[in-house]
């Protein structure tokens, strides 16, 4: 018997913490071609409003689906993943860059699929909103 096969709606997923830096940024850029220069300029950021520099959309929401992904030790068990943006999340140009943490419960489960509620917060404000990954534990 798996340790995923006593899962329960209410079951708190193992949290996550990760960080982004300006470097982190750039490589992501490179790997997705999203060469936007809000990713990696603060003139360019400025000009838009923006207080800094911000990650890539795709990266913070691929990056917080890891909390599922790291629970159930399989990227192929996830049967699908939908996310809101929410707001940006600032990287400012530091060694140290920014924390995003990442957390998940699980909201329900049926037919051996489990439906997961994610939330990822950076400088304590939700950065996704409806965050939802159903993933199969049978």
């Amino acid at each position: 018997m798996s340790a995923l096969d006593a899962v329960e709606p209410g079951t708190v997923l193992p949290s996550l913490t990760v960080r982004f830096t300006r470097t982190d940024l750039v490589r992501y850029a490179g790997a997705s071609t999203d060469f936007n220069p809000i990713h990696h300029s603060d003139r360019a950021a400025a000009e838009l409003g923006l207080d800094d520099v911000i990650a890539h959309g795709m990266l913070t929401m691929g990056t917080a689906l890891r909390v599922v992904t790291d629970w159930v030790g399989d990227p192929g068990r996830v049967l699908s993943y939908a996310v809101r943006f929410t707001r940006p999340v600032r990287v400012p140009d530091t060694a140290d860059g920014t924390a995003v943490d990442i957390e998940g419960v699980v909201k329900a489960v049926a037919d051996g699929v489990a439906t997961v509620s994610i939330e990822a917060r950076c400088g304590g404000e939700k950065v996704l909103g409806g965050a939802v990954a159903e993933v199969r534990v049978d």
